[in-house]
């Protein structure tokens, strides 16, 4: 008879799951070091150059808003098949004539296709721009100046088919 030795088998002790953790924990945080690290480089949190004067700029806004608010106009702007519609009316209701116009029209998301539609006066008070052919959604920044020097500024999201 032949006599053998086994020696014996070592399974899984505490010291290899304390392994296991902290080497999966190791790879999870960095990881994720790396990706706060990337992140960071691709988007620093700076939305703006020049911060101070966005925000010098944002008060001349408000203050704009507070100034056409005492003029007690009303601006309803709507898309109509191949064109723009936008009344202007007093405080009164009645409507607002002679005004000049600077207008912005782009796309919401990516503020490409830029356009500047052109509106005249075609009734009292009522305002269009003919646009053949656009479809789907866009943002209408207009600056309207009466003859007396007036500003008031709207911005709408306008949608056709």
């Amino acid at each position: 008879m032949t006599e053998t030795t086994a020696t014996p088998e070592r399974g899984l002790t505490g010291w290899h799951v304390l392994a296991m953790v902290v080497g999966f924990f190791a790879v999870v945080i960095t990881v994720d070091v790396l990706f706060a690290i990337q992140a960071y480089k691709t988007f620093p949190g700076e939305v703006s150059v020049t911060p101070y004067e966005d925000g010098i700029a944002y008060n001349r806004s408000l203050s704009q808003l507070a100034t056409q608010k005492r003029y007690g106009w009303k601006v309803a702007a709507g898309a109509q098949p191949g064109r723009i519609l936008v009344e202007f009316k007093d405080a009164k209701g009645g409507p607002v004539r002679g005004l000049t116009f600077t207008t912005k029209l782009e796309h919401p998301a990516t503020e490409s296709g830029r356009l500047a539609p052109r509106l005249h006066e075609a009734a009292p008070g009522v305002y269009v721009a003919e646009l053949p052919g656009i479809r789907g959604a866009w943002d209408l920044t207009l600056v309207a100046t009466n003859p007396a020097g007036q500003r008031f500024e709207a911005e709408r999201r306008l949608t056709w088919p």
